[in-house]
């Protein structure tokens, strides 16, 4: 659960109730429309908010009692994520393991597999501020496996991208499960997420709608695509 305080409002839950599993080797995606909630139950699970009551486990890491150990298990990454405009690629990903607390043996060895695997070397020593929407993507996506996380929380990872940038990203995403990792991935397209998801949970005025299999949802909810699941789920005419 989160609670926010509003002068106009008073109290007002973002999050009342959100109770979910996700798994090593798979896609949970989090669907919901504006205002749902979506955004700041991401945030509780990426530590960057505190949940008002409840707990939330990342690799057997509590995110309140043990956030340093719960960063540790995962990768974060957004739509907005920002990167220093005067370091280089190099530099970024680098500072990144560091803030991870990766040696520089270690983050040197890194540095390489990912320059190789995202096909970076002919930027890898630009500056940030100077490359392309899809070298950005690739370096943020690197920064946000450099440590090699079991876990990946993606909050809107391909909003506003080119085909292109968007590609890149969800091939990274196909990848990150067929290595063994648990992705958990929040997003408005629905497209998107009948292509990558195992799983889908829908969240409605701070709450899990529903879950389950696309087929499941199909099924549940006489439906004949995941957008039609999506609208009945949150109570909309179709």
């Amino acid at each position: 659960m989160k609670t926010y305080q509003d002068r106009k409002r008073g109290s007002v839950q973002a999050v009342k109730g959100i109770s979910f599993q996700a798994y090593a080797g798979e896609i949970y995606g989090l669907l919901g429309p504006n205002g749902a909630g979506k955004t700041t139950a991401m945030r509780m699970l990426a530590t960057i908010l505190q949940p008002t009551s409840g707990t939330v486990s990342l690799g057997g890491k509590d995110v309140v009692k043990d956030p340093d150990g719960a960063r540790q298990q995962f990768g974060f990454m957004s739509g907005d994520t920002g990167l220093y405009q005067r370091l280089s690629a190099r530099e970024m990903i680098a500072y990144f393991g560091q803030l991870y607390g990766m040696k520089k043996t270690e983050i040197d060895l890194r540095l390489e597999t990912l320059k190789e695997r995202l096909d970076m070397g002919t930027f890898f020593d630009r500056r940030c501020g100077k490359l392309s929407t899809g070298q950005k993507q690739k370096v943020s996506i690197a920064r946000t496996v450099v440590h090699d996380p079991p876990i990946l929380i993606l909050d809107e990872p391909t909003s506003g991208l080119d085909v292109l940038a968007a590609r890149n990203i969800v091939s990274f995403i196909r990848s990150a499960r067929d290595e063994g990792k648990c992705v958990i991935l929040s997003t408005h397209d629905m497209g998107e997420a009948s292509r990558l998801c195992d799983r889908v949970g829908v969240i409605h005025n701070g709450l899990l709608a529903t879950e389950g299999t696309k087929a499941e949802l199909l099924e549940r909810f006489q439906a004949n695509d995941l957008e039609e699941v999506f609208l009945r789920a949150v109570g909309e005419t179709i």
